[in-house]
């Protein structure tokens, strides 16, 4: 007679689910069921967060010229994705000049800046300050007499993200919700706006061409401190849900403190003697000649 395994029911469905046979149960052998299967298969597809360094200083040193002190000293800094990064320092610790070199405005003497693993100094950094990156400075460098929509139009024009006036005022009143700043704002003339919501538009402009790295130098130096807790949230969420890889120069404490990093470049600061005074030459002694 044919012997027939036993059967367990499924509790959700009342399907028959086979029963371990006699050798699963010698050898240990586990039957994979297909809600087994789709766990193990949502679990291997889920990703991480891209850590890689999107931007690196490697042992990278800066004079302006030869002859002159080194304003950068063997810097060596990787800023990474999905985060904040502010730099601190006294004035005269090279913060505006590390700026420089990460947006390939300036090459190091000596050392290099990599971006996502790539030496700038080899690639087009024209094209690379263009599309890559976005730069915002502490007094916003808007167009005053122009409106916040001809403002980041300009700059969509000249990234090459300009694809046609309809396109553009899309693209305009998506960055302005980004911004926290409504739509009617997109006629609005610079002029009659306020700092904290100039700086904004600043942040907007940027944001029109998709840069993968935002640059900003003391942007909140001219705000007051609601202006200011408003930038930084804005910069928060361009970093954790954006992806985007944020680095601030600044002088504020609270800024740097609601960064992911900090990072202190007068570490690197090259120390320099102070020059001895040089001694008063001593009056020749007279000798009578005429």
């Amino acid at each position: 007679m044919t012997r027939t395994e036993p059967t367990h029911n499924d509790s959700r469905t009342g399907a028959a689910a086979p029963a371990a046979t006699q050798d699963d149960a010698r050898t240990g052998a586990h039957t994979t069921t297909d809600e087994e299967t789709d766990m193990t298969t949502t679990e291997s597809t889920e990703t991480t967060p891209d850590t890689r360094p999107v931007l690196e200083l490697r042992d990278v040193s800066y004079r302006y010229r030869p002859g002159l002190p080194l304003v950068l000293d063997h810097v060596n800094h990787a800023f990474a994705p999905n985060r904040m990064h502010a730099v601190i320092g006294p004035s005269g610790t090279g913060k505006t000049t590390m700026l420089s070199l990460l947006s390939g405005l300036a090459v190091p003497a000596s050392g290099t800046v990599l971006y996502k693993g790539r030496d700038l100094s080899k690639m087009d950094r024209y094209a690379y300050r263009a599309s890559e990156i976005g730069v915002i400075f502490q007094s916003f460098n808007l167009m005053p007499s122009m409106t916040v929509s001809e403002n980041i139009a300009m700059s969509m024009k000249l990234a090459g993200a300009w694809h046609g006036r309809k396109e553009a005022r899309e693209t305009v009143l998506r960055v302005l919700d980004e911004v926290d700043l409504p739509d009617d704002y997109i006629d609005r003339r610079i002029g009659q706006l306020s700092g904290g919501e100039q700086q904004r538009v600043a942040i907007a402009r940027v944001l029109s061409y998709s840069p993968s790295v935002i640059i900003a130098d003391e942007p909140t130096g001219n705000l007051d401190p609601e202006s200011t807790a408003i930038i930084v949230d804005i910069f928060r969420a361009l970093a954790e849900d954006d992806g985007r890889t944020v680095i601030i120069v600044t002088h504020s404490a609270e800024v740097a403190s609601a960064c992911d990093d900090v990072f202190d470049l007068s570490l690197f600061k090259k120390r320099t003697r102070p020059r001895k005074a040089r001694r008063a030459r001593r009056p020749a002694a007279a000798t009578g000649r005429a």
